[in-house]
């Protein structure tokens, strides 16, 4: 409680002191953030940072979208041979006509097993 009582009276004086320093003191303020951050020091360690993160991520979209493709032409190839499988019937995740419902780690309860898995 004494946190929060402290989070409140820090916030209430922060907002006091701002609104005296004013419109000019947040133009300052920000003036001397964008120097900083147009400084060719920083800007080198920004895309330092970019490439690195590209070449470690690659064509991220590209693999997902390359997976889903594979993943409904599979589904689709399974339907279409007249599986019947939980998997491949649309709308049919974790039910089944036994009447077990599907646990966290695949296995299969009971409706009388009271809870524990089978």
């Amino acid at each position: 409680m004494k946190g929060k009582v402290l989070f409140v009276v820090g916030l209430g004086a922060g907002y006091v002191l701002g609104t005296r320093a004013g419109r000019q003191r947040y133009e300052q303020i920000k003036s001397a953030w964008l120097k900083v951050w147009d400084s060719p020091t920083v800007q080198k360690q920004v895309h330092t940072v970019q490439d690195f993160t590209a070449d470690r991520i690659g064509d991220l979209g590209g693999m997902v979208t390359e997976n889903i493709k594979r993943a409904v032409t599979k589904s689709k190839a399974s339907t279409d041979a007249g599986t019947t499988s939980d998997d491949a019937t649309p709308g049919s995740a974790g039910r089944s006509t036994s009447g077990a419902r599907s646990t966290s780690n695949g296995s299969r309860r009971s409706p009388g097993s009271g809870g524990r898995a089978s």
